[in-house]
């Protein structure tokens, strides 16, 4: 199996920028993110598992998953909210795995925005934390996803702290200004990781990288 990083970091921190620097650099990406949509797509049993606990209202005329209302269901609604993930998180993890022992790179760079809050850390060899400036992460979200500065601070506030997940992080990338210095890390990192999936001791690394 491939030496595994997980990649992670608060909504609005820029993860998809920076997952896509090392796909660049022939990684083989797992993105959590991406096969959560898969497991609900039309025809999964889970959607149709949903569907049936939630009703009509989950579900749009094109026979998708209406997002929003099931986000709306379970976000103030802690029961419900736990039944999701029993349902969703095993079959997730389980594709998970199978997608990470097929790959064929060094290793595999395992995309988890919730790694802290589910305690998946424990899972990976190496966690690398895409950072940003709370204010800055704020904006981002609005802008992105179009929704107002009360429903940015309550997503943010429902992920685990700034502090905590740097606390669980081995590598760092600072996704507060310029762009352009992710290139750069990113290369820096890719040449540590091999090094690290080849055997190498980390000190070792330090000390030509």
């Amino acid at each position: 199996m491939s030496y595994i990083v997980a990649l992670t970091g608060g909504i609005g921190s820029g993860k998809s920028t920076v997952a896509e620097s090392f796909s660049r650099h022939g990684v083989s990406i797992v993105d959590a993110d991406i096969i959560a949509r898969q497991v609900v797509a039309p025809g999964e049993q889970a959607l149709e598992e949903l569907g049936k606990r939630f009703g009509k209202s989950i579900i749009l005329n094109d026979g998708s998953l209406n997002r929003p209302a099931l986000r709306e269901r379970i976000f103030s609604n802690p029961l419900e909210k736990e039944w999701v993930n029993k349902l969703l998180h095993p079959i997730i993890h389980a594709r998970t795995q199978h997608l990470i022992a097929q790959a064929d790179t060094p290793y595999v760079l395992w995309v988890v925005p919730l790694l802290i809050e589910n305690g998946l850390q424990t899972q990976a060899d190496r966690v690398l934390v895409v950072d940003v400036e709370p204010q800055i992460q704020l904006s981002r979200t609005m802008l992105r996803d179009g929704i107002d500065r009360h429903q940015a601070e309550s997503i943010i506030a429902a992920q685990v702290s700034r502090e905590k997940r740097l606390a669980c992080a081995d590598d760092i990338i600072d996704n507060s200004g310029d762009p352009q210095t992710i290139e750069p890390r990113v290369a820096q990192l890719h040449r540590c990781y091999l090094k690290l999936a080849a055997g190498e001791n980390r000190q070792d690394i330090a000390k030509h990288d």
